[in-house]
């Protein structure tokens, strides 16, 4: 999951939002009457071991600066729910303030609210081993020091990342010094793939997916009724300092065992499912499963709105049921790194059996109408989720939704293209929208039939072709605030908080324009660190503008002394290649440096110039050759893209 942390959000956008409208209002009352509201087991588990809340609901830099507040979140004091919200995810964000300190059972401990996701303590038999240590630096260590004021301190002898995604590991520095973990007093562990994981997702396609987590997550979206309510999986990403230390111990086994500091722990790897390396753990002595975030009490994604490899279900489905098969005649208690345990044998192996019959119904169901011929969109308005599933919390739609995940399905099998040849070659969608409102009339009569259909509840139809005329006008302020209003009422409408704030923040960035960050530092040290020098240079390679390196070519040779690597780089027809372990002869230069001079090079902290100067950078050949190659890279790429209006670079 990308790091989507929460901004102040100016004055002028907390009072732009409109009330629920009867459609709304409506649709919410009948959510109400679907579900089974008096059903309080998950909250009376939600609170089950509590120790002490988190200190004041804040945690600060040394700074002074909040980088966590709870208190934000203080509107959501009851059962009922205001008309701006679906019941159904005013339910889920009252379960998720549960927070603090929670003992779960012997020599168990679970930090929640800290982060978006849970920071679990094992007490070893001389030192802490932590499963999952947060986003970021701060949290960890402000979690970590709750623990201390309320239980022995005991070192940490071992960290245990379930899966690569960074509100998992980002915090690690938090909580232990790399020093001991390069002298061996403390072991990191992690599933295989993990660090090729970490790269893949974050990395090549990191600024794209970070500006669409900001729709994802809602974290510039006021807090409210009106706004920011809940993230799904919690209440929302913590800010800070993200970091990474490499595993010292990777799990390559299907299944393996290990006893740390005296606990033993069966690892299961489970990859390809919820993230590309991820694993479930089970621990005998205390009847613990651990499911990771395989198993959360909701409906997961299969590819997450901030955009993803496609995930497997039906795979994701067979691992819960190889942990059903293999631990949960075993299990007193079921754990996550997400949300609240389930209690019991008998309701860990209902809750695991419901988790698998989601996911691969959601598969089979998708597979079963593609056969017959029908397109992604059709599907998914025709698949629910069958009696006995559709009535449990434990699967409703609040992070991902039956809707999305169908597409997701049908891309992972058929791609994005449906078929129908029309869809091949289809006009940009810039120069499309200009036809398709030329074609109803112009701008003028597009909006008034939409006022009209408005009027009527029907808000899908009211953005779909509201988008068109922005696109084809973004200067449109009728058009902008027609589509604005209709997201709106979707978000109101919506089930999963995802959607909600994908709809809000929409509706925001219409209104109000897109918001003025600070310019990214691109990658941070730690994950460039972690890289391959073979996926470093593909990073590289996706910045070269082709217009510059047009007519050129050249070979450099690179030598990286601190690894004992050597790479050929070649440009050739306006593309960088490299091949690793080669070195050709007659290159138009050779590099003798560190992987970490040229990750300071790529950071853009130091040039290589710069770098040739200080002796940290030699060069054999022509040295203009190497400092025309880093010329023709573009510098990382900027965060706050146009979205919901056309980019001024589009075609």
């Amino acid at each position: 999951m990308s790091v989507a942390s929460a901004v102040p959000v100016p004055a002028s956008h907390l009072d732009a939002a409109r009330d629920a409208e009867a459609a709304t209002r409506a649709a919410n009352a009948a959510m109400a009457a679907k579900l089974d509201f008096a059903d309080r087991r998950d909250f009376e588990a939600a609170q089950r071991g509590l120790i002490a809340p988190v200190p004041e609901g804040v945690v600060r830099a040394r700074s002074g600066t909040v980088l966590w507040n709870l208190g934000e979140y203080a509107f959501i004091d009851g059962e009922l729910a205001p008309a701006t919200v679906n019941p159904s995810l005013w339910r889920l964000a009252r379960l998720n303030m549960a927070n603090g300190l929670f003992k779960v059972t012997e020599r168990l401990y679970q930090l929640r609210g800290f982060d978006i996701a849970n920071m679990t303590v094992i007490e070893g038999d001389s030192g802490l081993i932590l499963i999952d240590p947060l986003t970021t630096a701060e949290v960890a260590r402000a979690a970590l020091d709750h623990y201390y004021a309320h239980r022995p301190r005991k070192p940490v002898v071992a960290v245990i990342y379930t899966h690569s995604h960074v509100d998992h590991f980002g915090g690690v520095r938090g909580v232990v010094d790399e020093a001991d973990v390069r002298a061996g007093r403390v072991a990191v562990i992690a599933p295989a793939g993990f660090m090729e994981a970490v790269s893949g997702e974050n990395v090549l396609a990191g600024s794209p997916m970070a500006r669409r987590a900001q729709f994802q997550f809602g974290p510039m979206l006021p807090r409210g009724p009106r706004g920011q309510v809940d993230a799904g999986l919690g209440k929302g990403v913590a800010r800070g300092t993200p970091g990474l230390i490499a595993p010292t111990l990777s799990i390559e086994q299907a299944v393996e065992e290990h006893a740390i500091d005296g606990v033993r722990i069966v690892f299961q790897l489970a990859p390809e499912t919820e993230a590309p390396a991820e694993m479930h753990m089970f621990y005998p002595g205390l009847g613990v499963l651990n499911m990771a975030e395989n198993a959360c009490p909701l409906l997961h994604n299969f590819i997450p709105l901030r955009g993803a490899v496609a995930r497997d279900p039906r795979v994701w489905a067979k691992y819960i049921g190889d942990a059903i098969e293999n631990y949960a005649a075993q299990s007193d208690i079921l754990i996550g790194q997400h949300h609240w345990p389930v209690f019991g044998r008998e309701a860990v192996l209902d809750h695991l059996e419901s988790q698998r019959d989601l996911y691969k119904h959601i598969h089979d169901q998708t597979l079963r109408y593609m056969n017959r011929g029908w397109r992604p969109a059709e599907i998914a308005e025709a698949i629910d989720l069958p009696p006995g599933l559709a009535e449990r919390w434990s699967v409703r739609g609040y992070y991902g939704t039956v809707s999305h995940n169908v597409k997701a399905v049908y891309q992972r099998y058929l791609s994005w293209y449906d078929g129908n040849p029309c869809n091949l070659h289809p006009l940009p969608p810039i120069p499309a929208a200009r036809k398709f409102v030329e074609y109803m009339g112009g701008a003028a009569a597009v909006i008034e039939r939409a006022r009209a259909d408005f009027a009527k509840g029907e808000y899908r139809w009211v953005a779909q072709v509201m988008k068109e005329v922005v696109y084809a006008d973004p200067g449109n302020k009728e058009a902008r605030a027609l589509c604005a209003d209709a997201l709106e009422q979707m978000g109101y409408q919506a089930e999963s908080a995802t959607w909600r704030n994908a709809f809000l923040y929409g509706a925001q960035e219409l209104r109000h324009g897109v918001f003025a960050l600070p310019s990214r530092g691109g990658i941070g040290a730690d994950t460039l660190a972690g890289l391959s020098s073979d996926l470093l240079f593909d990073l590289m390679a996706i910045r070269l503008d082709a217009a510059k390196a047009a007519g050129q070519s050249m070979t450099v040779n690179w030598h990286f002394t601190d690894r004992d690597e050597k790479l050929a780089l070649t440009l050739k027809h306006c593309t960088l290649s490299h091949r690793l372990g080669r070195w050709v002869e007659g290159a138009a230069a050779s590099v003798t440096t560190t992987r970490a001079t040229l990750d300071t090079i790529v950071m853009r902290k130091t040039t290589p110039i710069e770098a040739v100067q200080s002796g940290a950078l030699r060069i054999e050949g022509d040295p203009s050759r190497l400092a025309a190659l880093f010329a023709m890279l573009d510098p990382a790429p900027g965060l706050m893209f146009d979205v919901v209006t056309p980019g001024d670079d589009r075609p």
